[in-house]
């Protein structure tokens, strides 16, 4: 194998003289990396067993510009051959370089004799072989050109500008003087001048960049010279053609990295492996699942785009949409604004009709009350026979006078009233005595007749769209008939209640619901122009349709109930049996619709139903007043104590028939407890124990019994009556022991069938078997 020396490739850079068309570029080293052609300095290719003689081009050395030329020729005569030398001598070869600052320069050259005839071969026949690919020019014509140029400059008798710096080097001056034609060229000697000063700064960078240069050089030199090997290599090659078998099989064994088996490689293990595969494996099918929801997904949202397409497409213009929606927007808007604004009006004629009847309300009450109070008290004065004067009259005020003659003035002309009518059968105190005088009655008709003229001028000045319950609901049709999706995801239905609650209330101004004559609810306006809009309503199984069934409802416990409540705890008079025969009747009303709808009692419901329980009690509390007195004083049925007795126990009666008229609005222990408990307990029977034993007293009883509701008997079936009763029928049972004699037989009779009727069965059949009335055990027992 030959020896390759050290070899070194650098750029050279390209010069301005004439000089450079004459050189040839190939004879300077390449960049590195980049195939170099053999000049005149290479005799051949390194190949086979030749020996090649290669100049080791010297280290370039930056200057202050930065960069360095490396000259590289041979000097040879024309037209001399190389040869080896007998005595083995060394090849003359000069490496002359020449820069800006340079300490020297290297040369080394290398030959062997045993080999010497081989490569003079090998190299002509490369030279051959190679001059027909890339013409190279030898080292004779080179030589030629320099020495023409030569010529050129004397006789033009210049100096060149472009010149280099004489070597300062030993080795330089000897080459020179060696061999005269080794010296370059006038024109790359530059002319010597005092160099210039450098500052600090330049000489640290110049240093620096030295420094950094030569680093990255001596680390590419390594890379370079193998690539330059390489390059070589296939180079001979590519010449040889296949001839030098040996060559190319060592360049590519170059190439190829040889295996180490020292190196140590984990064990393989069959399970390890298998468990790596079913990891993949899982990994595998996790990524394909969550692959296969997303196409789902994909799938699904492409179906739904499609409907959705669809849809559009088949339904109305867009254009029409948004004006029907915005139409409706403005609509909603103007229409509340329009409700707020007149609320407060709405609220103030309320008040003011409120106000009017409770004022009313009040004056009845209050008249009531005073008027048992001095009747009470003339009463007992009448019974004191030291308070009374000596010719036998009574010392009272005149304010107690003149209250006394009005009452009987009243009573004078009821009795005339029932008189004309044919009404014999009436008893004193079971009339409501709500007579008013025509002035009073005057100045209330003109109020509440300022109050509705007032009504009718709130929406004098608003459109029927905005006012007219009708028009209102019929928009809300045409939007549920139009585009339902939207309606019933607006929940309409929830807030149509909301919206005509004004409205309503405007209409129930001069409603009272205490009067006989007041017009049901069912044949209001706004009751029949909600059914009408309820009615209208599609069931559909895939919307909640629920909340328009509801709507009528909903207005009665946002709007009727409470006015219904309102009138219940401040206006009605539960001695009044007109007033409370109305006003069950418009509860009655309401619970069926309540009941159409919802199975439960809401909080307005049971609001109203607590407020006519506690005003009962109360009407118990302060209206109930009968007196008792010594038996001396009512033996005798036309004296004033025996009349005022007994008007004040029909009024009682009168209250215990209202308050079981309520039968089926209120639950059967709220009307036992009040009406029983409290009423007929307290009040009636002591009464009744406490007067004379005759045909009053079962009359009373028997008109006691016809007011109690015959469902509370209806499930008795240990023949005993309900509990509350057991006072009464202990008054029945002294009441026929003290009858008992041949003239008030029938009065007997009478109690017996009264105890048939509260199902106090065994009560009934003591006293038959007692008094023998066989007639009697036939009818108890068919019950």
């Amino acid at each position: 194998m030959a020896h390759r020396p050290k070899r070194t490739f650098r750029q050279r850079q390209a010069q301005s003289s004439d000089s450079d068309d004459a050189e040839d570029p190939s004879a300077e080293s390449g960049a590195p990396g980049e195939p170099s052609a053999p000049g005149p300095q290479e005799e051949g290719p390194p190949s086979g067993g030749a020996r090649a003689e290669v100049a080791e081009l010297p280290r370039r050395a930056r200057g202050p510009r930065g960069r360095g030329r490396v000259w590289a020729s041979s000097r040879r005569a024309p037209g001399v051959a190389p040869r080896a030398d007998s005595s083995g001598g060394q090849e003359p070869r000069t490496a002359d370089l020449s820069t800006d600052e340079e300490d020297g320069a290297h040369h080394s050259s290398g030959s062997n004799d045993d080999h010497s005839s081989s490569s003079d071969s090998f190299s002509s026949l490369e030279e051959k072989e190679s001059s027909s690919i890339v013409r190279i020019p030898d080292a004779a014509f080179i030589q030629a050109a320099r020495r023409k140029r030569e010529l050129a400059r004397a006789q033009d008798d210049y100096i060149s500008l472009d010149v280099k710096h004489n070597s300062t080097t030993p080795d330089t001056k000897r080459n020179s003087d060696e061999d005269p034609e080794s010296e370059p060229d006038d024109y790359e000697k530059r002319i010597p001048f005092t160099p210039k000063p450098q500052t600090l700064r330049q000489r640290m960078t110049e240093e620096t960049t030295s420094r950094n240069e030569e680093t990255s050089e001596d680390s590419q030199e390594d890379e370079n010279r193998d690539i330059w090997e390489q390059q070589q290599m296939r180079k001979a090659v590519k010449i040889t053609e296949g001839r030098d078998i040996d060559l190319s099989h060592s360049s590519k064994s170059q190439t190829v990295k040889k295996f180490d088996a020292s190196i140590s490689f984990p064990p393989v293990n069959l399970e390890v492996i298998k468990k790596q595969l079913n990891n993949r494996l899982t990994l595998l099918q996790d990524t394909h699942r969550s692959h296969q929801r997303e196409y789902e997904k994909y799938i699904q949202d492409v179906k739904s785009s499609k409907s959705t397409i669809e849809n559009l497409e088949n339904s109305s213009s867009q254009a029409a949409n948004y004006k029907f929606y915005k139409s409706m927007k403005i609509y909603v808007e103007n229409i509340i604004d329009c409700l707020n604004e007149k609320m407060i009006n709405i609220q103030e004629i309320e008040s003011s009709m409120h106000a009017l009847l409770l004022k009313q309300a009040m004056t009845l009450m209050k008249r009531r009350q005073d008027e048992l109070k001095h009747e009470s008290a003339y009463l007992q004065q009448l019974s004191r026979k030291a308070e009374t004067s000596t010719n036998g009259s009574l010392a009272i005020d005149e304010k107690s006078q003149c209250i006394l003659e009005d009452i009987e003035s009243r009573r004078i002309q009821r009795r005339q009233a029932r008189a004309l009518s044919g009404n014999h059968n009436h008893q004193e105190g079971t009339s409501s005595d709500d007579e008013l005088s025509s002035a009073e009655m005057t100045n209330f008709q003109k109020s509440q007749g300022d109050i509705l003229q007032d009504h009718k001028k709130v929406f004098e000045d608003v459109h029927d769209d905005f006012c007219n319950i009708q028009n209102i609901l019929l928009k809300f049709q045409q939007w549920r008939e139009k585009f339902p999706d939207s309606y019933y995801d607006a929940f309409i239905g929830l807030c149509i209640p909301k919206l005509l609650n004004p409205l309503i209330r405007v209409q129930l101004l001069d409603w009272n619901p205490l009067k006989l004559d007041s017009i049901g609810l069912k044949q209001m306006p706004w009751f029949t122009c909600i059914e009408e809009f309820m009615d209208n309503s599609v069931e559909d199984a895939k919307r909640d349709t629920s909340f328009d069934k509801k709507i009528l409802s909903s207005v009665i416990n946002k709007t009727v109930i409470p006015r219904l409540t309102d009138f219940v705890e401040c206006i009605w008079d539960p001695l009044s049996t007109s007033q409370t025969t109305s006003l069950i009747n418009h509860c009655r009303v309401i619970l069926e619709e309540h009941s159409t709808y919802e199975n439960e009692v809401n909080k307005s419901q049971q609001d109203l139903l607590k407020s006519i329980a506690s005003r009962m009690k109360k009407a118990i509390e302060d209206d109930v007043f009968i007196p008792l007195f010594p038996k001396s004083a009512v033996e005798n049925e036309t004296s004033p104590h025996s009349k005022f007795q007994e008007r004040q126990f029909w009024s009682a009666l009168k209250l215990f028939r209202n308050i079981l008229l309520w039968n089926g609005v209120l639950s059967d222990n709220t009307l036992q407890e009040l009406g029983l408990g409290k009423l007929l307990n307290r009040y009636l029977i002591i009464a009744l124990l406490n007067a004379i034993p005759g045909p009053d007293v079962v009359k009373k009883c028997n008109q006691i019994v016809v007011c109690l509701p015959e469902k509370w008997f209806e499930n008795c079936a240990t023949r005993t009556s309900i509990p509350q009763l057991e006072n009464f029928i202990q008054l029945l049972l002294q009441s026929a022991h003290k009858l008992s004699g041949d003239e008030f037989r029938n009065e007997v009779k009478e109690i017996i069938l009264i105890l048939v009727k509260i199902k106090a069965l065994h009560q009934a059949e003591s006293l038959t078997e007692e008094y023998h009335l066989d007639h009697l055990k036939s009818l108890i027992k068919e019950v």
